[in-house]
């Protein structure tokens, strides 16, 4: 369906009796406002669904708190977890003022990104394919105050249940520490759960393409679904997140996306495949290194120059720094190669020149999809625009270089911190066509600097293991 008409037809037809307005904010995080169906309209689709944002962080004051959410048609689709017929309508938000999208809405800033692309004559439309990581626990239990700080992890699939009984029982078939991808059952436990996700996602619009069971021991999975365009890839993350967290919760586990929930085992990223287009051709496809085009490289030098900004986008969080950590085969490393996975930029084998595309290791499944493909495509324009070259390949195993080679690749950076001074500093590439506004990064930025100051002051266990003795 792609008209209010089509939308308003649905749900005479099948008796919707609500529907759900959905945005989303700065973090990612998604919201909604609920109406009873009978008084949605076509006015609806002009006139949008008032609601308060000096209540969401970073956004309005309460002196300007007014704001519009104009739902998309095209985004319609039925809740599967809703017990009453509940019809789904993905919003932009708008200043009521003059009905343009909010410099600080994620969805129309992903919006201008596009409409930037077009402007610039370089291409007419960026494909996006994310691969975001998640891990399903059976429970988790954490408290951080005067008392004392800890968290605890429930999972039968993890290495350290072997010594459990479950019901008055242990059936001994989980997958060992670092032993976790691909396994068939009784060990991957998970499978019909990531099946009923599959279905789900399906019936909501989102192709899917693949699911299994990821490294980590404790229920680490994923579900590969298709790439599309910029802005409904996003969309489809946000899909993906709100299917995942609800199928788990209705099966009675827990779906988290944070990078590095689990210590000694993999952590969760979120690679990015991503390709430029024009009049139908990929711009990506060429005859230079990997059957990339000189283009293609270019971008490549964007996304390696402006990373460490990028970093504050696409591994928004404290935690995500966790999983960068350097000869812990994580992708830190700020080089390219085809195939090679120890690279931060892989190259990934296809026949089809039509699929050539660069694949981008060092994000996470924290990262707002809106924000880091936005953030992502803008870098790698830049690379093109003033024709950054990446340099050679890294065709070794990064994860095993001596001393003085390592030392000459750069890294990703090693915190939040250092990624948000980075940003601050580096910004100018997201700012070109009003598609990031400084307000924006201003704003963003100060978020970031609450959750570092935060963290700082919390006392940490292992500071007591390493220093209440001394």
């Amino acid at each position: 369906m792609s008209t209010p008409e089509d939308v308003l037809k649905i749900i005479a037809e099948r008796e919707i009796a609500f529907v759900d307005f959905r945005f989303t904010d700065t973090l990612g995080r998604e919201h909604h406002l609920t109406t009873p169906a009978h008084a949605v309209d076509e006015d609806r689709f002009e006139s949008g669904v008032a609601f308060d944002g000096s209540s969401l962080p970073g956004w309005k004051g309460i002196e300007a708190s007014d704001m519009l959410l104009i739902p998309d048609a095209k985004t319609a689709r039925m809740d599967p977890f809703r017990e009453e017929p509940t019809l789904i309508l993905t919003c932009d938000v708008v200043e009521p003022s003059d009905l343009k999208g909010y410099d600080r809405d994620p969805r129309s800033l992903a919006k201008r990104a596009e409409a930037y692309l077009r402007s610039s004559g370089l291409g007419d439309t960026a494909y996006f394919g994310p691969e975001p990581e998640f891990f399903v626990f059976d429970g988790i239990t954490w408290n951080d105050d005067m008392s004392g700080s800890f968290v605890k992890i429930r999972s039968e699939e993890a290495p350290w249940s072997r010594g459990v009984e479950f019901n008055g029982n242990n059936l001994g078939h989980r997958p060992g520490l670092k032993g976790g991808y691909v396994p068939v059952s009784p060990v991957d436990s998970f499978s019909d759960l990531r099946a009923e996700m599959c279905l789900l996602l399906e019936q909501q619009g989102v192709p899917v393409e693949i699911h299994h069971h990821e490294v980590a021991a404790p229920g680490q999975l994923e579900i590969g679904t298709r790439f599309s365009t910029l802005v409904e890839r996003a969309d489809w993350n946000q899909i993906l997140k709100y299917t995942i967290h609800n199928v788990a919760h209705v099966y009675g586990k827990t779906a988290t996306f944070m990078p590095k929930p689990v210590v000694g085992d993999n952590g969760s990223g979120m690679h990015v495949h991503q390709s430029i287009w024009k009049d139908g051709q990929n711009l990506f496809a060429g005859n230079e290194y990997a059957g990339l085009s000189e283009f293609a490289l270019f971008y490549i030098g964007g996304i390696i120059k402006h990373a460490r900004a990028l970093n504050a986008i696409t591994n928004p969080t404290t935690n995500s720094y966790k999983r960068l950590v350097p000869h812990f085969e994580a992708p830190v490393k700020l080089a390219y190669s085809a195939r090679n996975r120890s690279a931060s930029i892989r190259i990934p084998y296809v026949s089809n020149p039509k699929a050539r595309r660069v694949e981008a290791r060092f994000p996470d499944p924290m990262a707002n999809p809106y924000l880091a493909f936005s953030a992502l495509m803008m870098a790698g324009l830049d690379g093109v625009q003033n024709k950054i070259h990446p340099g050679d390949p890294a065709d070794k195993n990064l994860y095993d270089l001596p001393p003085e080679e390592d030392a000459k690749i750069p890294t990703v950076c090693a915190s939040l911190e250092q990624a948000v001074e980075a940003l601050d500093k580096d910004r100018e590439f997201l700012t070109r066509g009003g598609v990031f506004s400084n307000e924006m990064l201003d704003a963003f930025i100060e978020l970031k600097q609450a959750e570092i100051t935060r963290l700082r002051m919390v006392p940490h266990p292992v500071e007591f293991d390493m220093y209440y003795s001394l």
